[in-house]
């Protein structure tokens, strides 16, 4: 079986596309949101990353740590937020390697905007290999799996937050 390579998920918030996107496109903020990410190092808090700016990412699952460093890859204004994660480490990235993409889309609807958070596995790993791995990295489960709990906890925080 071939392992699904992409998973998302949507929320819709009663907020402006602009006034979602100035937070996202922000990764120092994912903090507030993310179940995992504890900080994000950019070039300038509080302000939106464009194309080709570089940020660094600390994560944290039980007792494991490791930061990433990503690349923005889109950044529209009020449309679209996007990175790659091209290195990672323990204390700090050094590894090159593809490891995700991270999309986010804010489409305005009735009552606000829906925000999508897509995760894209890049790693070109065979499948069995990618299993193996996957679950020892998240207690059990693949990283599909593993990343659509997360996006849903990620999407319900965005949405308390920035209705509050």
């Amino acid at each position: 079986m071939t392992r699904p390579m992409t998973v998302s998920a949507s929320t819709v918030v009663s907020a402006t596309p602009d006034a979602i996107y100035a937070q996202v496109a922000d990764p120092s903020q994912m903090p507030r949101w993310s179940p995992e990410n504890v900080a994000g190092d950019v070039p300038a808090p509080g302000s939106p990353l464009s194309v080709g700016d570089a940020f660094v990412g600390t994560n944290r699952r039980g007792r494991a740590s490791w930061s990433t460093r990503c690349v923005v890859t889109r950044a529209e204004p009020g449309r679209e937020f996007a990175f790659k994660v091209r290195q990672i480490g323990l204390r700090s990235p050094r590894l090159t390697s593809r490891v995700a993409t991270w999309t986010y889309t804010f489409e305005p609807v009735a009552g606000g905007t829906r925000v999508t958070e897509t995760w894209t596995d890049d790693r070109r790993w065979p499948d069995v290999i990618a299993a193996a791995f996957d679950k020892v990295a998240t207690g059990g489960q693949h990283f599909h799996q593993f990343q659509q709990r997360n996006i849903a906890t990620t999407l319900q925080r965005l949405k308390a937050d920035l209705e509050s």
